[in-house]
């Protein structure tokens, strides 16, 4: 069935928990109850992995860069190194150039927010109230940074039925005409879904019809146990036009709590939204830039943090095997599970916690109410397998355990 201009999901501005974070509800769904055994926490997707051992020389040897402001663009060291980075991992037209093309961030999160902002003025009028699209379940940001920016929110339903991401031919033209941007993720979360290339492709023909900008969320793309995830910029042409990337250290290179990332791809939207974080955004520190820097130039950390990883899903595959609709995902860590057979996502959650001990996140906090009522995240739970792999096999013993 196609989406309509008319069908964004009604909750929206004024709804309780339209734009909260899904983990301040969480808390306040749990706070009644206590952990039945030893708590286990797989809510939050904080990586729990070592802090590389090159991160503490580093910035030793920077320490005194604390003592100035860092300019919005980023430092060109580390703008090269993304740079090259990018060039090593993906099958680019051509490498992008650091000085235009690269944009340092205070994490991708704040990049997701004020892009929208940014895309609003430099896509120009649209043809109606403008539009921001989203897949849904999505990470919360895109919608506050569409509802901020003064545009409306479109939620596009990724379910099993759509392979886990939206499904591109469902969206109807007006709605196109009056796209600002397009957020999606791959890896996609909660799910794991990895966009292929046709996918992309097909993504990036709608945006150079209509105009609109697309924000691919790449920040999972190097936790995967099979085969890598591969880029928007693949697909982009060789001059990136409508198409940046937003990447993160937090999840690659285990330093959730060093806040940096970065943006790239289409140089002209690029220079207006680095007019807009000059004067709005948070600036990187330099030492941090030179930490980010001389993780993208190191492989063998990543490596390491991609195979604990795939030793926590080989437990998933022994542990949950078939049940609750599990199925290895693509990329992220995250595991994504079918409990409508047992409760609510809501009812399921509190059982876990208070009966084993462990944190999970309900699927229909990470996602909205759909105007025909549906919330594609009800009945789902969320897992992170960020703790060790001895914390993680007991916490999903615990969780066969309950829901058995």
């Amino acid at each position: 069935m196609a989406m309509t201009a008319s069908s964004p999901a009604p909750v929206g501005v004024g709804h309780p928990d339209s734009e909260r974070s899904p983990f301040a509800r969480l808390t306040e769904l749990l706070s009644p109850y206590q952990p039945g055994k030893p708590l286990i926490t797989l809510a939050v997707g904080e990586p729990q992995h070592p802090v590389p051992d090159f991160v503490g020389p580093v910035l030793a040897r920077h320490i005194a860069d604390f003592g100035r402001y860092p300019a919005a663009k980023g430092i060109e060291p580390f703008r090269k190194a993304a740079a090259s980075w990018l060039a090593r991992r993906f099958r680019l037209a051509r490498e992008l150039d650091p000085e235009t093309e690269v944009l340092v961030l205070n994490g991708s999160r704040e990049g997701l927010f004020f892009a929208a902002h940014a895309a609003l003025r430099h896509v120009g009028a649209r043809r109606g109230k403008p539009a921001i699209l989203m897949p849904n379940p999505f990470y919360p940001v895109y919608g506050v940074g569409a509802r901020t920016a003064g545009c409306e929110q479109i939620h596009l339903p990724t379910t099993r039925e759509t392979g886990h991401l939206p499904d591109l031919d469902a969206i109807d033209e007006a709605t196109l005409a009056r796209t600002v941007a397009f957020y999606i993720a791959s890896p996609a979360n909660p799910q794991g879904a990895v966009a292929t290339p046709d996918y992309f492709r097909k993504l990036k023909q709608l945006a150079d019809r209509h105009g609109f900008m697309i924000f691919s969320d790449e920040c999972y793309s190097e936790i995967y146990t099979r085969e890598a995830p591969g880029s928007i910029l693949e697909h982009a042409g060789s001059d990136f036009t409508n198409v940046v990337a937003f990447q993160s250290l937090s999840k690659r290179s285990n330093l959730p709590g060093m806040r940096i990332g970065f943006a790239a791809g289409d140089r002209k939207f690029l220079a207006a939204f680095h007019e807009l974080r000059n004067v709005a955004a948070p600036q990187v520190p330099v030492p941090l830039q030179h930490v980010a820097a001389a993780a993208l130039n190191d492989e063998a950390h990543v490596e390491e943090n991609r195979r604990l990883y795939r030793a926590k899903f080989d437990l998933a595959d022994q542990i949950i095997g078939g049940r609750y609709g599990y199925q290895r995902p693509a990329g992220g860590f995250c595991v994504w599970l079918d409990v409508t057979d047992h409760g609510s996502d809501e009812a399921m959650t509190v059982r876990l916690y208070s009966e084993a001990g462990v944190r999970v996140v309900p699927g229909s906090y990470l996602a909205r109410v759909q105007a025909d009522g549906f919330n594609p995240g009800a009945g789902y739970i969320r897992l992170a397998l960020v703790a060790d792999s001895e914390s993680t096999g007991e916490a999903l013993h615990r969780l066969v355990g309950v829901l058995s």
